[in-house]
């Protein structure tokens, strides 16, 4: 499966492929070889700048002919490391360069700290560049891949970095074609498969990553179809996949439609994946009948809960605004209810909002949904702006209805008298007032004053009035009518306008909204808005795009499904946003009354950059504070559990030194045994003290090598105070070597260890195992005692924490959150998690060393 984004670069500038792997194994750098010798084939100058073959024998044939710039070797940490001699390939100037692993961290030291940074330069100097990467190294997926697999990945990259590659290729396989493959060796070594069959590459975890993989790259290539129909302007829906769009009126009706639609999405092929039920309200200037600020919130929430999306559009033609969102969202099938419009109430007003969808869908199927407020609603507002149909209406209605009264009062003239035809006359004009308006009114009551004098006024069938009575009602009738016509126009004016406030007010609120769910939904509450600030104003004024630009330096802050650079070719509107960034929204020109509420978007997106700003000064304190507050614990922690063991030798020492009193041998061996405890207690708090220090400064000095656990283990038992403890290693030594710093490894392994004898139960062993996954290894340190509660594992770690599980002589409560450090600066972890059984079981992860390490 492929994605061409086509010629977006330019002849400058080298174009990217990747491709991309549910998982290791799927053969990502054998397509790639692949590709390379196709190429060369047809006379491209291919070179291979790194490559990455783990063994694999059918892999390693595939660079057979194939020119390797030669590998770059660095020393960090007294180890040699091999990278790609990026300056080599720059030198070199090929058409094709394949650089394997994009998501790897270079040694420290180079020019780039990422290899997609290398990559970058490469792209630059106009080299077409081929590269792979696994959906697990991902981004935006690390959280959820770590979910699935229980393991964390340390190297990254960017989604934007792969989403700006001119080509995108999913290298596919199914989960138990790939585990068979591993079991042939194709994949790994065979030490290392059963491991691999166990843990990282069961059924379930490949099966999981296998849909993370498709359903990204179905995204972009989603993605590359809008930005095609939109450089085309193509507005016709093409039917590529189903999109389910629900309008809600805000009427109590909405949660019947949000389910139905719902079910029409489940029901559709591929109706699981996102953005495929979109809610939709329009908010217009004469606002919409029953709509409830309350309801619209909870039929959000509704629509969240069942996997979709809540949108808010402005627009006066509420049939055109709906399908124009269909049609922007790739919607191929539009939910309505039946309208709450009573049959008086439809012969009044005409054809409403779904008739008028209907007639103009098109390629959009529309389903009108029944249901149980159907023709409950109530007649018109008397003060709606009207439209062009009900306009024309009016005036018809102005010429028609005094032609047809006087022809009923014709019939009538012997029961009825002047005054019961003025009435009714005046009635009509009401009626036209109602219907079409002031001017439809003033054009009603001109005919009927006219039609009034000629036929019923004496003398009859003339222009002319003989009495002067006659001329008072003549007169009263034309000022009533006039009126009456006056007061339904001022209604009218002053009923819209209050709409529109209320409409606004409700975009507003909804606004508000979006900002606080964004920022709850950022870690802490403290993400930035300014994303969801600029989608969301463009969804509600129907906009192609949205731009958040930096005036002194005209780059793109933040954007949505757009860019500045695209703004250019189209209508834009320029709002400030503060005195140090402008707002381009492209696509159509605004008007001035949408303009208004532009301006309160403008507005906190201006507060949502001060936020920002401010944040990133709070998190530049923030170390300084917590080294603050470190310095402030440690003085109080230091006070008690210095003195303790520094008062017993120096009491154990004075004692031997005192001629007043002579001891026995026992005796003697005793307070020197006292003696060397403490001062051995001593100088333990003293380098747990000093090494946090260097860990809080970033001081710690690494040299990390190859280590194996079944020599590093007894030397960490043997640093215990009681070197008799129960503690039971278990098949540490069919584990690879891990990457780490021995002296280091074994402080962490002895304060683990001693952490688990402190609360283990009387006579339990603590036990100790091993296990490899993948390129890291798992060590678990397991005892028997009370366990620690979920609240309270991340809080373990901090310095000076005991919990109050222990006394207060037992120790500052340092050797945990140093083990954590430790293990982290070794580009390792530190983890809690239960024992079987019950009690803790603390998991030390670390890489594992590569082949040839010291």
């Amino acid at each position: 499966m492929a994605r061409d984004l086509g010629p977006g670069a330019s002849a400058r500038r080298g174009r990217l492929r990747v491709y991309l792997g549910s998982a290791p194994g799927v053969g990502k750098t054998y397509r790639m070889l692949d590709e390379a010798r196709r190429r060369q084939e047809r006379g491209a100058d291919v070179v291979v700048g790194w490559i990455e073959c783990h063994g694999r024998k059918h892999t390693a044939a595939m660079l057979d002919g194939l020119e390797i710039v030669p590998a770059l070797h660095r020393i960090y940490r007294e180890t040699e490391f091999r990278e790609m001699d990026l300056d080599a390939v720059l030198a070199r100037r090929p058409s094709v360069a394949l650089v394997d692993e994009l998501p790897h961290t270079n040694i420290p030291g180079g020019r780039n700290a990422k290899r997609w940074q290398d990559i970058e330069e490469l792209l630059a100097a106009g080299v077409d560049v081929i590269t792979t990467v696994n959906i697990q190294h991902l981004e935006s997926l690390n959280d959820v891949v770590q979910k699935i697999t229980g393991i964390p990945q340390r190297e990254t990259v960017p989604d934007e970095v792969v989403r700006r590659a001119d080509q995108i290729e999913l290298v596919d396989m199914a989960p138990q074609a790939l585990r068979r493959r591993m079991a042939h060796g194709n994949v790994y070594k065979a030490e290392k498969v059963d491991a691999a069959l166990t843990n990282y590459f069961r059924v379930g975890n490949l099966t999981a990553l296998r849909e993370l993989a498709l359903l990204w790259v179905a995204g972009r290539v989603d993605e590359g179809l809008r930005e095609y129909r939109s450089t085309h302007r193509i507005d016709r829906v093409w039917e590529t996949s189903e999109r389910v769009v629900v309008a809600l009126t805000g009427g109590p009706e909405g949660e019947t439609l949000i389910r139905r639609a719902a079910r029409i999405a489940d029901r559709t092929i591929g109706g699981q994946g996102d953005n495929r039920l979109l809610a939709v309200h329009v908010t217009r200037s004469d606002g919409l009948a029953g709509a409830s600020p309350a309801a619209l919130a909870t039929q959000r929430q509704l629509v969240e809960t069942l996997g979709g999306s809540y949108h808010v559009v402005v627009g006066d033609d509420i049939p055109s605004a709906l399908l124009a969102f269909a049609r922007a969202n790739d919607a191929t099938q539009l939910v309505l209810g039946t309208s709450r419009r009573g049959r008086v109430n439809r012969f009044l007003t005409g054809p409403g909002i779904g008739e008028t969808t209907v007639d103009q869908s098109e390629d959009i199927d529309v389903h009108m949904v029944t249901h149980e407020f159907t023709g409950r609603g109530r007649l018109p507002s008397l003060g709606r702006r009207h439209s062009r149909r009900r306009t024309v209406a009016g005036f018809g209605s102005g010429l028609l209805l005094p032609f047809a009264l006087t022809a009923l009062l014709s019939q009538l003239h012997h029961t009825v008298n002047l005054t019961t035809d003025a009435l009714l006359f005046q009635l009509g004009v009401v009626a036209v007032a109602l219907l079409g308006g002031a001017v439809s009114a003033l054009v009603a009551a001109l005919v009927a004053s006219l039609l009034l004098n000629y036929y019923f006024i004496p003398p009859v069938h003339t222009f002319t009035i003989g009495e002067t009575n006659n001329w008072i009602a003549l007169l009263v009738f034309a000022a009533v009518a006039l009126t009456v016509s006056t007061v339904v126009d001022r209604a009218g004016r002053q009923t819209s306008r209050a709409a529109r406030a209320t409409a606004e007010a409700e975009t507003l609120s909804t606004l508000a909204g979006s900002v606080l769910r964004a920022r709850e939904s950022s870690s802490g509450g403290s993400g930035s808005a300014i994303p969801t600030l600029l989608e969301h104003s463009r969804t509600t004024f129907g906009l192609d795009s949205v731009a958040l630009l930096s005036r002194a330096t005209g780059e793109v802050i933040a954007r949505s499904d757009g860019s500045g650079e695209q703004a250019a070719e189209r209508d834009t509107t320029e709002v400030p946003v503060g005195s140090d960034a402008l707002l381009i929204l492209a696509g159509r020109r605004l008007p001035a009354d949408e303009q208004r509420v532009l301006t309160a978007f403008a507005a906190h997106v201006a507060a949502a950059l001060e936020r920002d700003r401010l944040a990133a000064v709070a998190a530049e304190v923030e170390p300084i504070k917590a080294a603050d507050r470190m310095r402030t614990a440690l003085l109080a922690a230091v006070s008690h559990d210095l003195r303790t063991p520094l008062a017993a030798a120096l009491a154990s020492v004075g004692s031997l030194r005192s001629p007043d009193v002579e001891f026995s041998p026992e005796d003697q061996a005793e307070l020197l045994a006292t003696a060397d405890e403490s001062l051995v207690k001593l100088n333990r708090l003293v380098d747990n003290l000093l090494d946090m220090s260097r860990l809080q400064a970033g001081a710690l000095t690494l040299n990390l090598a190859a280590v194996h656990l079944e020599e590093v283990l007894p030397r960490a038992l043997d640093s215990l105070p009681d070197p008799q403890v129960p503690v039971q290693p278990l098949d540490l030594d069919h584990v690879p070597a891990v990457l780490a710093d021995p002296p280091l490894l074994e402080r962490v392994l002895a304060n683990v260890i001693t952490n688990a004898l402190r609360h283990n139960a009387p006579g339990a062993p603590v036990l100790v195992t091993a296990s490899a996954h993948q390129d890291q290894v798992q060590i678990r340190i397991a005892d028997r005692g009370p366990g620690i509660p979920p609240a309270d594992r991340d809080r373990v770690f901090l310095p000076f924490q005991r919990l109050g599980d222990t006394d207060n002589t037992s120790g500052v409560g340092l050797g945990l959150a140093l083990s954590r450090g430790l293990a982290e600066a070794m580009g390792g972890t530190l983890e809690v998690e239960d024992t079987p059984g019950g009690g803790t079981t603390m998991l030390l992860t670390l890489p594992v060393a590569e082949e040839g390490t010291l």
